[in-house]
């Protein structure tokens, strides 16, 4: 019986307003969304790890992109800014709370991102979070899931981990925690077949 329910944030609970993005940042942050985290450049992973300061990613963004660091630096605040809650994985985890799961976030996020996202109402409802930056450990080393299962004591067994990643999934599953693929395109449909899941 599953009685720990994991969710990755980006893609899942929360997702960019998609017009603003696609009209303004798309094309200067294709880098981020490649089919799995061996394509994103190392200086993005140092900063959702929390080793490299905004200013440092910012410096390297503007290489890349052969733009000032300035233009760096503010199209990644503004991108932080265009998050919103993902309204089906928001109805879901308040009606998860209410029937008494564990509620746990497991990430890969930076400072900047992570402190953004928690003024957001749909964080009162987790128990505990696990962020890349703040444990300086990210997906999808098997690492920094030991760390969710050991910190809060959970039972891989009764424990399921939401990710829009399969190689992030597939780690899980390693770990015998049951993994389960969100896909980012439809989360109405992906909350849906997540309640079969977990409810059985």
């Amino acid at each position: 019986m599953l009685k720990n329910i994991v969710f990755d944030l980006g893609g899942v609970v929360v997702a960019h307003n998609e017009r603003s993005f696609a009209e303004k940042l798309g094309e200067f942050f294709s880098f981020v969304f490649g089919p799995d985290m061996k394509c994103v450049p190392s200086f993005w992973v140092e900063y959702d790890l929390g080793v490299r300061t905004i200013d440092e990613t910012a410096a390297a963004v503007a290489k890349y992109r052969n733009c000032s660091v300035e233009t760096a630096k503010e199209h990644m605040l503004y991108a932080i800014s265009l998050q919103e809650e993902v309204e089906p994985t928001v109805r879901l985890i308040k009606e998860l709370k209410e029937r008494g799961y564990k509620l746990y976030v497991l990430s890969n996020m930076s400072r900047e991102y992570i402190e953004f996202l928690r003024k957001l109402p749909v964080f009162d409802y987790f128990d505990y979070e696990v962020v890349s930056c703040e444990v300086h450990l990210g997906k999808p080393d098997k690492r920094v899931y030991q760390y969710l299962l050991d910190h809060c004591n959970l039972n891989p067994a009764e424990t399921i981990f939401i990710d829009d990643r399969y190689d992030n999934v597939e780690v899980a599953e390693e770990l015998g925690i049951t993994p389960f693929h969100f896909d980012r395109r439809n989360p109405e449909e992906a909350c849906e077949a997540l309640r079969k899941v977990i409810y059985g």
